[in-house]
């Protein structure tokens, strides 16, 4: 097998959970050695430390965020773009592989008894108070119908945050699943967590989540979930969340949908995942460099170099030529 030098550079907080998946994908096809001089380097979008790697970068990215085609050579994200061999659409939400099964099944073995159990109404579970405000606004007025509970660190109203996030939801018939923002393909795990849970999300962020995956959007069943795109207030979402509230009938439809459009929708994404790093790695790592050689470039990782690295010594024109002659 081809023998592939690698480095994943992330947050501790979720290093083993990515590097995990990627090499149980990678290490099907090459032998894999974790080095400190390595052919590529995995990382994250908001951590430079790539740039003490000269060799080949790949970026995954977790937020709403573009990526950075000048200090990178791959990007995995969110965006619905096409750039040559370089960036592929693959949202952070496929990685929560337990998650996704459960959401996957369940619109299954439904029955009204499902309605009996749901006791409570309406749940939300946010830490990050430093997003769209537009999450919090919707939490105060559909509170003015029925309490909602806050089970998070921000917002919170139970008297602390919650350790089980989905045995939490599981007693709610809704879910609040906003994104920190608002752009076209910008998906995260919250809506599959509340589908896991069999609770109604209540969404918004992905302006073009319902667009089937052949037409730019994400594919998400429109009959599953409660869109707030697709209001034009608050007030008219409310007014469609109470007839749902309070007729066992609708909340049932909800739930007996399925999550995606096309029942592939997995294999889909995962198998072109699965192209893309194994088109990547089976080059020479001399041949996978894409980033180009021009000043602008050089001068962000030039800058990125110095704040992270302020007592580094580079010399520019070297380290110039040295790209020129790869």
């Amino acid at each position: 097998m081809q023998k592939i030098k690698l480095k994943f550079v992330l947050k501790p907080e979720i290093e083993k959970w990515v590097s995990d998946y990627f090499l149980n994908i990678i290490s099907k096809h090459f032998e894999i050695v974790i080095s400190d001089s390595p052919d590529y380097v995995i990382t994250g979008s908001e951590d430079f430390r790539q740039v003490k790697y000269d060799c080949t970068r790949i970026v995954m990215i977790g937020e709403n965020q573009r990526p950075d085609f000048n200090i990178c050579d791959y990007a995995i994200g969110f965006d619905h773009i096409k750039f040559e061999d370089r960036y592929i659409r693959f949202p952070l939400y496929f990685l929560y592989d337990d998650t996704l099964n459960k959401a996957l099944n369940k619109h299954l073995s439904n029955s009204f008894e499902i309605t009996n159990e749901k006791t409570k109404f309406c749940n939300f579970i946010v830490s990050n108070g430093n997003a769209d405000n537009i999450r919090e606004l919707f939490f105060d007025q559909l509170s003015k119908y029925k309490k909602v509970d806050s089970g998070g660190r921000y917002r919170n109203n139970i008297g602390g945050p919650v350790n089980d996030k989905l045995e939490f939801q599981n007693k709610y018939k809704f879910s609040i699943c906003f994104e920190n923002s608002s752009t076209s393909g910008y998906l995260t795990e919250k809506i599959f967590q509340a589908f896991a849970a069999k609770t109604i999300p209540i969404y918004w962020g992905d302006s073009n989540i319902s667009k089937s995956i052949n037409n730019g959007g994400s594919g998400i069943n429109p009959k599953s979930f409660i869109n707030l795109h697709e209001f034009p207030t608050f007030e008219d979402a409310i007014n469609h969340i109470k007839l749902i509230d309070q007729d066992p009938n609708l909340f049932l439809n909800f739930l007996s949908e399925p999550v995606f459009i096309d029942e592939n929708h997995i294999h889909i994404y995962k198998t072109k995942f699965e192209k893309f790093l194994l088109d990547i790695f089976s080059q020479d790592p001399q041949k996978a460099f894409r980033r180009g050689f021009g000043q602008f470039r050089l001068g962000i990782e030039e800058r990125y170099k110095r704040s992270l690295y302020p007592n580094i010594n580079m010399d520019l024109l070297s380290f110039f030529k040295k790209r020129i002659l790869r």
